[in-house]
């Protein structure tokens, strides 16, 4: 018999659109897939070569559990360079992606009766991830006319004796809002005087357009360090989704409890794997690459914004980070019936998947992942415009 833990588990809706996406057109389906939460450029060559000289040196033995010791170093040094936050290598613990490490600080933390403050639209698999370790998922609802933007008072509204842990993901996805300093200041310093957890998801601190500045919440102070634990991960940034190495820098007496839990669950992340990651910061073309990635997702995100604005009964924002539009289509899901069929519809009619926004607790959005050609918006916009106005 199943444990109660797992009885509410759901795959990832992500993953499951971008998957029947790949089976239609596997079938010879002309369908347009804006689902993919992952780059569509390629990892840089010079970190596969690095990849491939690691396993021609035999890297392929087991790793410290907390990962080989010259990307600890690596990644105290970027911390330091990018994110102005001071870390040892001994408060880097490498993981199989950013998921993982989300997952041990969670298993680490969460106990039953506990309360997680988790911002709302969310990722998909913040939610699931909390259930799993027996806490509860406070959702902190936030407006769309407010730009999706978490606000301290809000927060603080949302605050009782049992909260424990607070998920901060700005650039987010899925709407690509961005946190600005003075209310990152104002959330963390809430976070330090009720002493709750700061997880703070920075997998899409690369991505920031109009002049967007990112702050990690651990550079903000000494007392704020001491409660964050930030998550980072090298598949975004340097498209290497697959590679699954991720990471999580935070005090040493935390970083040695989950670097423990990597040990008793997966060992290590994937040795030859890290030195490719390492080959990402350490190589000099490694900034061109992800600046010429981000110019590209700028461009598309206007085009996508603009296409999307001439569809009547919608409404959006337009995303400051990450590369997600996250358009309000209830005027036409209410007319379906839900959010969910209103997906499928657009599947059928317009051969054009997006991941509706109730798997990311907003009920008649939609999310577009704009990791295509700029072709391929412009056609996917076009299909999506007719099937919806066919609605009116």
């Amino acid at each position: 018999m199943l444990a109660k833990r797992v009885s509410h588990i759901k795959p990832a809706p992500t993953l499951a659109l971008t998957a029947k996406v790949s089976q239609l057109k596997a079938q010879g389906v002309d369908i347009i897939g804006f689902g993919a939460g992952e780059p569509d450029f390629d990892t840089p060559d010079f970190i596969k070569s690095a990849c491939e000289k690691a396993l021609k040196d035999g890297r392929t033995k087991y790793a410290p559990s907390a990962g080989i010791p010259e990307l600890r170093q690596a990644l105290a040094e970027k911390l330091l360079r990018e994110n102005k936050v001071e870390y040892k290598p001994s408060e880097i613990v490498v993981s199989a992606g950013a998921k993982m490490a989300l997952f041990l600080i969670m298993l680490a933390f969460l106990e039953e009766g506990d309360e997680v403050l988790l911002p709302s639209p969310y990722w998909v698999s913040y939610p699931e991830q909390i259930l799993l370790c027996g806490a509860r998922v406070v959702e902190v609802p936030l407006k769309e006319e407010e730009g999706f933007v978490l606000r301290a008072e809000l927060l603080r509204e949302y605050i009782t004796p049992k909260t424990k842990m607070l998920i901060l993901n700005s650039p987010s996805n899925p709407t690509g809002a961005v946190v600005p300093e003075e209310e990152l200041t104002k959330i963390a310093e809430l976070c330090v005087e009720r002493n709750i957890l700061i997880v703070s998801d920075e997998c899409y601190e690369a991505f920031l357009y109009d002049g967007e500045k990112f702050v990690s919440p651990a550079s903000l102070s000494k007392e704020v360090r001491e409660i964050t634990f930030t998550v980072n991960a090298f598949s975004k940034t340097f498209s290497m989704t697959g590679w699954r190495v991720g990471y999580v820098a935070c005090p040493e007496r935390y970083a040695k409890v989950l670097a423990d839990l990597n040990s008793q669950s997966i060992s290590n992340a994937t040795t030859f794997a890290q030195y490719g990651a390492l080959e990402a910061l350490k190589n000099p073309q490694s900034k061109e690459f992800v600046k010429n990635m981000k110019e590209a997702f700028e461009r598309r995100r206007n085009l996508a914004y603009e296409l999307l604005r001439e569809i009547p009964q919608v409404s959006l924002i337009k995303p400051k980070g990450a590369f997600y539009i996250f358009p309000n289509l209830s005027h036409y899901s209410q007319k379906l019936g839900s959010d969910l069929k209103l997906a499928d519809y657009l599947i059928e009619k317009g051969r054009v998947a997006c991941v509706p926004g109730s798997a990311f607790g907003a009920e008649g959005y939609m999310r577009l992942s704009y990791c295509v050609s700029e072709e391929t918006i412009r056609e996917g916009i076009r299909r999506l415009k007719e099937a919806l106005v066919s609605l009116l």
